[in-house]
């Protein structure tokens, strides 16, 4: 088997048929075998029931409740055979030559063991395609818009560059994320502690640290709508806390692994500094209470979760 294609569903069968079309069309352009296996995640909008009706070569694992998408990914790696794994979102949809070209280029680069895509929106403007690891600073300098000032720091989303070359970065987002199975084999998967966001930064952290070229692909574009599983959790929660709370605590946990108690610690007060001085600044400029409430509210989850999650050493759920 040279290609198993990965793809977790919450809640979004009306993007399936559209996301496996495109998916079948490119699998046709691609040579040897390849399988696609989709992990539903407890949907409650009959993905189940529709991928059995009308996707019928495509094996589904059903998993009784919503264990997030690294967990969900390594469930179905168990059952993949592929040479290489393609994670592939369902707000995703690849362009016919998309298999092809990257395989293609895989198997003339053995040291790259991750590779991603050109990204853009159904409107056809680019997203952030690949990125630079996250640290309390560059987040910090991001969030408050103190790029000018600080030009040398790199923001984890640094858009100014030529996206037409094939370069080497830090990491590659997991709506396309294609993996050898050797490198997968040397340092495993996702860290199934992150339920959602940062999985596949972690990831690519371990993949560069064992000697593997993480690498972006500009010669074959992927339409992403973005967010459309976390939408639906939103929408579900009817409020958005519960997923800023989730993206709170991969942040943490991702800090507190990679850069200890001072990362974690720095990385806190950063950002707690910004919400008391975003605060006071919005206050004193008459932006009006809400302004004011939304600093204090973003502080107060940054440290409930800070106190669940016992400093970002383990995840609560």
């Amino acid at each position: 088997m040279r290609l198993s294609v990965l793809l977790v569903s919450y809640n979004t069968q009306g993007l399936l048929d559209r996301c496996l079309g495109a998916l079948d069309a490119a699998r046709t352009q691609m040579e040897g075998a390849s399988e696609v296996i989709v992990v539903d995640n407890a949907s409650h909008d009959g993905s189940v029931a529709h991928l059995a009706a009308h996707h019928a070569d495509v094996q589904v694992i059903v998993s009784p409740t919503n264990v997030g998408f690294g967990r969900a990914n390594n469930l179905a790696l168990a059952a993949a055979r592929g040479d290489y794994i393609l994670l592939l979102n369902t707000d995703a949809f690849v362009e016919p030559d998309a298999l092809s070209r990257t395989l293609a280029f895989m198997d003339a680069h053995p040291d790259v063991g991750v590779l991603g895509v050109r990204l853009v929106a159904a409107d056809g403007h680019l997203q952030p395609s690949c990125r630079y690891f996250p640290t309390p600073w560059n987040e910090a300098v991001q969030r408050m818009g103190l790029q000018r000032w600080f030009p040398r720091t790199r923001l984890v989303d640094d858009m100014s560059w030529d996206h037409a070359s094939v370069r080497d970065c830090d990491w590659v987002t997991g709506c396309f994320y294609l993996v050898r199975r050797q490198t997968i084999d040397a340092v495993g998967l996702f860290d199934p502690r992150y339920f959602l966001y940062n999985e596949e930064v972690d990831h690519c952290m371990a993949v560069r640290q064992a000697g593997w070229r993480v690498v972006y692909f500009p010669d074959t574009t992927v339409v992403h709508l973005g967010g459309e599983s976390a939408q639906s959790l939103a929408t579900l929660n009817q409020a958005t806390r519960q997923v800023s709370t989730i993206q709170l605590e991969s942040s943490l946990l991702y800090h507190r692994k990679h850069g200890g108690w001072p990362g974690l610690a720095l990385h806190l007060g950063l950002q707690t500094g910004m919400d008391l001085a975003g605060a006071v600044k919005d206050g004193l400029r008459g932006r009006g209470s809400a302004q004011v409430r939304s600093h204090l509210h973003h502080l107060s989850l940054l440290w409930a979760t800070a106190w669940r999650t016992r400093g970002g050493r383990r995840p609560t759920r």
